[in-house]
């Protein structure tokens, strides 16, 4: 047993159970630049103790009363395929191309996307919550399913290749387009990526990806973690952990790239933000079309009711 893994395990679990997020950010790069574990290798051993990790934090927050099963369900409904065909895609890289050039794109290609999720993490701290109006609940309606199942597929793919964001990325994306109140975003969250983590892991099983010695390391210390997180979450200084956090996601971000294909990682971080630019910029375009339905519709109605000259 390390004791410096089980210590890593212990600090991620518990951020995992305060905020809902900072498991696969943090626990792949930490993995790959401190322990020297392979890329693919660490992505998926990462993910398979992810999943464990958030299934204890899910019976936690379940108890509390925290999740939006409704938007679990959609969500997953998009982000499970995804996240397979993600880990799909791996493997079919993998036959094509070396495993050195292999380790330079998924270096690249988590790098990338650990810079966009840091600058998501940094808005949500700094900006978005002076911003959108929180609410505990929610009717979900046709086009909050529709928003769920898109916002699943696109954030389940980038999970399954990176295993990055199935916490801070999703979490950003419940609070600008659903409006959730903390407790409910890292609840909810916490339960879809139980799900969605435990289907990559499946895959990445299948593949090959997975070092159980190491994901029972890491397991010892990040169990008791995540309880202690999940107990914690409405104490915690969430503004400031938040802030640190994305400030270390894009440190983290850039000594990943360094070690990757220098004409990869622009491209994965630019896809990583049109993605969610427009993930985050739909519901905005959303209501400002139905504003002006609205608008057209009280001046017909007012029209109808005046007399003809």
């Amino acid at each position: 047993m390390d004791p410096a893994i089980v210590l890593f395990g212990l600090g991620i679990g518990a951020l995992v159970g305060m905020t809902g997020m900072g498991g696969g950010s943090l626990m792949t790069p930490l993995l790959i630049l401190i322990v020297g574990t392979s890329p693919s290798t660490a992505i998926g051993t990462d993910i398979f103790y992810s999943a464990l990790t958030k299934i204890v934090g899910s019976w936690r927050h379940l108890k509390m009363g925290t999740v939006n099963l409704e938007l679990v369900r959609w969500l997953a409904y998009g982000s499970v395929p995804a996240a397979i065909g993600g880990v799909g895609l791996i493997a079919l890289v993998k036959q094509q191309v070396s495993e050195d050039r292999m380790n330079e794109l998924l270096y690249a290609v988590l790098g990338g996307t650990l810079l966009m999720v840091g600058i998501v993490t940094l808005l949500r701290a700094l900006i978005l919550r002076d911003l959108i109006e929180e609410r505990e609940r929610f009717e979900v309606e046709t086009r909050h399913k529709v928003a769920a199942v898109v916002i699943g597929a696109t954030t389940g793919f980038v999970i399954g290749i990176t295993s990055a964001g199935s916490g801070t990325v999703i979490a950003i994306l419940l609070i600008a387009v659903y409006r959730l109140a903390p407790k409910r975003v890292v609840g909810t969250d916490i339960v879809h990526a139980a799900i969605l983590l435990s289907a990559a892991a499946v895959a990445h099983w299948i593949g090959g990806n997975i070092d159980f010695g190491l994901a029972a390391n890491i397991l010892v210390g990040s169990i008791p973690g995540v309880i202690i997180g999940a107990a914690l979450s409405d104490r915690a200084p969430q503004g400031f952990i938040r802030t640190a956090l994305g400030v270390v996601l894009i440190a983290s971000g850039f000594l990943t790239i360094k070690k990757g294909d220098p004409t990869v990682w622009p491209i994965a971080a630019a896809v990583a933000a049109v993605g969610l630019g427009s993930v985050l910029y739909a519901p905005h375009w959303v209501n400002k079309r139905r504003a002006r339905q609205q608008e057209a519709d009280q001046a017909a109605a007012l029209a109808r009711t005046l007399p003809a000259e």
